[in-house]
């Protein structure tokens, strides 16, 4: 693994999917003194997961580079471009890597009630597993940030929505660097930074300006995931303990 000497900040985000994790990067990349990185160990994740079928699996594999030290590689050489570089990761991504690495960073948690959650994913991907919403994972990845000293922050998505210059100014002030307002807007459409797999998933977040609620789903929440909700909610409450608040 490459020895991470990065003299400036590294952010790095590990969020559940159908978060507002992309909104949240669009935030960060609206900064002047930041650049940002969408999901740079999809095609790594997928490569380690054969047998995980995305949306869009062939032109992400064809995007990336799939070696670990590649991605990290470039994750370091891009953050000494600028003050601030923040990384957007699933935290499913992160599956079956050495955490390690992530010591060095930032790190901050995003989470999202987990009925709402499981409901918005299970329309692209039908059958979701514990691995694929992410939560036991990032509890995981918490605890072991903690165990090192890290002290990493969570983010609920609730929170956010509730009152974003309230929460990302608290935020700013955790990770020791000045709130910007222009954290607050963004133009609508898509961003240079997207993956190729936006087409898939942001078309809801390219028609927003801001951190906007989403209305509810009139879909029924599916009987055969009860079982995944129920697990669910447990790392989602162990986690929602840590959260920034809206006041």
């Amino acid at each position: 693994m490459s020895e991470i000497q990065s003299p400036h900040k590294i952010i790095n985000l590990i969020s559940g999917p159908r978060n507002i994790s992309t909104a949240l990067m669009y935030s960060f990349g609206n900064r002047k003194d930041t650049s940002v990185i969408d999901e740079p160990f999809y095609a790594n994740y997928l490569t380690t997961h054969p047998l995980r079928d995305h949306p869009g699996k062939g032109e992400i594999l064809a995007s990336q580079p799939h070696a670990f030290g590649e991605v990290l590689n470039e994750i370091l050489s891009k953050s000494v471009e600028v003050p601030y570089l923040f990384v957007k990761n699933m935290a499913h991504h992160l599956d079956q890597l050495d955490w390690s690495f992530l010591t060095k960073f930032d790190n901050l948690f995003l989470i999202r009630e987990p009925k709402r959650l499981i409901a918005s994913f299970a329309q692209v991907i039908p059958k979701p597993t514990m691995l694929d919403i992410g939560l036991a994972l990032e509890w995981k990845i918490f605890e072991y940030l903690e165990s090192k000293g890290n002290n990493p922050v969570v983010l609920d998505s609730s929170e956010i929505l509730k009152s974003p210059k309230i929460v990302l100014s608290k935020l700013c002030a955790h990770l020791n660097m000045p709130f910007d307002e222009d954290m607050l807007s963004w133009s609508a459409g898509p961003r240079k930074e997207d993956g190729v797999w936006a087409k898939y998933w942001y078309k809801s977040v390219h028609k927003t300006t801001g951190f906007t609620q989403r209305k509810l789903s009139e879909h029924p929440f599916p009987d055969h995931l009860n079982e995944l909700l129920k697990e669910a909610e447990g790392y989602y409450n162990k986690l929602k303990a840590f959260t920034i608040k809206a006041e």
